[in-house]
């Protein structure tokens, strides 16, 4: 979930970065994503994927379920660390979207989940289109709260809407890098009750980065909100739109070699290299050469070499 480098320092933690101190809130009070809003994310045949800003997991549970080739990374070590003791996947790094260690041509999908609005886009559109397949695909996808239901937009100006109607905005719209995005929603909803609301404003950014005495004072806002509209010990059921965005890789600029950092593979065993080639790790982990997908084929991909 890499910040814009742009943004002043100056103002106050980082909202970005904050989520490796709210990271146990984080896991137990945000929603995860309906089964069939990934599938249309991602395909129903079990691919190669990068998973950009995974945080603890909550999209990697249902790409891990689908049998895909799970490559997750986070810039924060605490979210990573929940994540690779809750799910197997391939390779876990310590890495932003704004420069990915691994070569070129890579991954048949880059996914984001809640967090494509962090990148810094002019470095990591261009970043994510080098590290795609011929042919593969940008998807990025955000639950929502259904803030037409009148208490939901309540509970939405209590906790804070920065991520309500996030999208990917026109720097992927007009990106030369990719092709036109394609939309679709979900419906699903996640049951809260009394603790697990005060899980999921904790984990929201801008309550992450309040002093303690403002967050304890928004807690007790959102619990006299839900002591008005919960059911006790029943919870309530909050209703979320998930969001679903893909477009497909055009042009795709090609780096020069460059070092790979540690990864791992599920047996824990790390591998570190400097690449004077273009490489990738086998599945029993050794290196290889990447062999460049044919450019005599008729895909309409256009490859071009900013060397």
């Amino acid at each position: 979930m890499a910040p814009n480098d742009s943004a002043p320092r100056d103002q106050g933690p980082d909202p970005a970065r904050c989520f490796g101190s709210v990271v146990d809130a984080y896991e137990r009070g945000r929603p995860g994503y309906p089964i069939d809003a990934v599938r249309w994310l991602t395909g129903d045949e079990p691919l190669s994927v990068l998973e950009l800003g995974a945080g603890t997991g909550k999209l990697t549970r249902e790409l891990v379920a689908l049998g895909h080739d799970v490559h997750a990374t986070d810039p924060d070590p605490a979210m990573l660390d929940i994540l690779s003791r809750n799910y197997v996947v391939t390779r876990i790094s310590q890495t932003t979207a704004e420069e990915i260690p691994v070569p070129d041509s890579t991954f048949d999908i880059v996914i984001a989940a809640q967090s494509y609005h962090w990148f810094d886009h002019e470095q990591a559109l261009p970043e994510i289109a080098r590290v795609l397949k011929r042919g593969g695909s940008l998807s990025l996808v955000w639950n929502t709260r259904d803030e037409r239901i009148p208490w939901v937009k309540r509970l939405g100006r209590v906790i804070g809407s920065q991520e309500q109607g996030a999208g990917p905005g026109e720097e992927l719209e007009t990106s030369p890098y990719f092709g036109p995005v394609e939309r679709e929603s979900f419906k699903h909803w996640q049951v809260i009750d009394r603790s697990s609301v005060q899980d999921l404003v904790l984990s929201r950014s801008n309550v992450a980065t309040l002093s303690a005495e403002a967050r304890a004072a928004k807690l007790r806002e959102v619990l006299a909100f839900y002591d008005d509209f919960g059911r006790g010990m029943d919870g309530m059921q909050l209703p979320y739109i998930t969001e679903c965005y893909r477009a497909v890789v055009g042009i795709k600029p090609q780096s020069a070699p460059k070092t790979l950092l540690a990864t791992q593979n599920p047996a824990g065993e790390e591998y570190v290299g400097e690449a004077t080639q273009p490489v990738a790790l086998t599945d029993a982990g050794q290196l290889s050469e990447v062999v460049e997908p044919p450019t005599d084929d008729d895909s309409g991909m256009l490859l071009i070499d900013f060397r």
